[in-house]
C-alpha cells in the first residue's frame, strides 16, 4: 500500500466496495467532510450501485451536493485501454479484475489520483505495478479521526456496523486496525 500526504486538490477514485462500506452504514458524510468535490466514481461503479437502489440514492445525494462526481473514460484513450486489459486480457502474471476496480485503477493511474478500494487481493498487483496511491476504509477512518471528524470510539461503532452489513474488513475492530497502522508507522 502506498501512503503519502494527500494534496487538497487530489482526486479519490472509489470502487464499489469502499464507497458501499460507508453508504451501507449511513456514514457517507465522513467522505463528504474529508473529500468534498474530490470523490470520483467511475461510471462502472455508479452502474454497479444501481443494483442496490437505496445505496444509489445515498450516492446521488452526495452527487447533488457536489461532493461526488461520476466520470467516464473516453473510448480509445490510454486509460480505457488499461481498463480493457485489466477486465479482459491482462498482462502475463496479472489477473482479470472487476470492472469497478479496473476503472478506478485506470483512472487513478492516468489522472494521478488515489484509489479507494478494500479489495487488496485483486488490486494489489496493479497498485504496485503502476505505483498508484491507495487507501482503504480503515485508512479513511483514521484520516477522519486525525481530522477530528470521529473519535476512536466512533470508529469502532462504524467498523462494527460495517461488519454487521457484511463488509469485509481486515480486523475485528477499528482499534485493532489503528494499532496495526501505528506499528507500521514506527
Amino acid at each position: 500500500m502506498i501512503r503519502e500526504k494527500k494534496q487538497l486538490t487530489e482526486k479519490y477514485f472509489f470502487d464499489t466496495d469502499c464507497l458501499s462500506a460507508f453508504l451501507w452504514v449511513r456514514e457517507e458524510s465522513i467522505l463528504a467532510k474529508l473529500y468534498a468535490g474530490r470523490i470520483i466514481l467511475p461510471a462502472q461503479v455508479y452502474n454497479e450501485l444501481k443494483k442496490v437502489p437505496h445505496l444509489l440514492a445515498r450516492a446521488d445525494t452526495l452527487k447533488s451536493n457536489g461532493d461526488l462526481l461520476v466520470e467516464s473514460m473516453e473510448v480509445g484513450s490510454e486509460e480505457y485501454n488499461d481498463y480493457l486489459r485489466m477486465t479482459t486480457a491482462p498482462e502475463p502474471g496479472m489477473r482479470i479484475i472487476g470492472s469497478g476496480e479496473a476503472a478506478g485503477i485506470a483512472m487513478a493511474k492516468q489522472r494521478n489520483g488515489t484509489l479507494a478500494s478494500n479489495n487488496l487481493r485483486d488490486i494489489r498487483p496493479y497498485v504496485e505495478k503502476y505505483e498508484i496511491a491507495h487507501i482503504t476504509t480503515g485508512d479513511i477512518l483514521i484520516e477522519a479521526m486525525e481530522a477530528g471528524i470521529i473519535t476512536e470510539a466512533d470508529g469502532n461503532t462504524i467498523w462494527s456496523d460495517m461488519i454487521r452489513k457484511r463488509r469485509m474488513l481486515p480486523t475485528a475492530t477499528f482499534s485493532e486496525y489503528l494499532a496495526n497502522y501505528r506499528k507500521s508507522e514506527e
